[in-house]
């Protein structure tokens, strides 16, 4: 295996990202290569409402100021990494860093900007329609990518076949269905 020197790992601060980042963190370990954690905040947090009656009016006050969003998003970040800090200790070298906009570019740029030779994602299951519709980052990310992405997903419980219907003759008219 190639010897790896930097590690990109973008977390959007979930469940899935936590994996994500536990299995970069172990690898980075593994191969003492740095580790880059990224999260993009995202952009609907932007707009503040004042008041109660400025609502109801329609009346919305100005953007929040860009320092505060990033401050609030640095913030979420380092909560969001304090259960692991034994693990990052033991790394060669750890930054973060934490990025405004669109999800998808802002991965992508991030692996260009630090010449990271792995992206390592973990992306969420079953999203239905939305799904099929308009590709999820991961799979925009592993489109649009320098380097390649690694797709950390969790394994699906095997499901039970004892005393389950399983049609075995597919032909027309007649259907015949046999139990194991």
């Amino acid at each position: 295996m190639k010897q790896l020197s930097k590690i990109l790992v973008p977390t959007d601060l979930s469940e899935h990202s936590r994996r994500a980042l536990l299995y970069g963190c172990g690898l980075a370990t593994e191969q003492k290569s740095a580790l880059v954690i990224l999260h993009v905040a995202p952009e609907i947090g932007l707009w503040q409402l004042s008041a109660e009656f400025e609502l109801y009016a329609g009346y919305n006050r100005d953007l929040w100021p860009l320092d505060r969003i990033l401050s609030d998003a640095t913030s979420d970040l380092n909560h969001f990494l304090e259960p692991h800090m034994e693990s990052l200790k033991q790394l060669t070298c750890a930054t973060k860093r934490v990025r405004l906009g669109t999800v998808a570019q802002h991965i992508v740029d991030v692996a260009q900007e630090e010449n990271a030779e792995l992206v390592i994602m973990s992306p969420r299951r079953g999203r239905g329609l939305r799904h099929w519709i308009s590709a999820g980052v991961t799979e925009q990310v592993t489109r649009m990518s320098p380097c390649p992405v690694l797709s950390i997903t969790p394994t699906l419980p095997s499901q039970p076949w004892r005393g389950r219907l399983v049609p075995y003759f597919f032909g027309w008219p007649r259907q015949t269905a046999a139990t194991f």
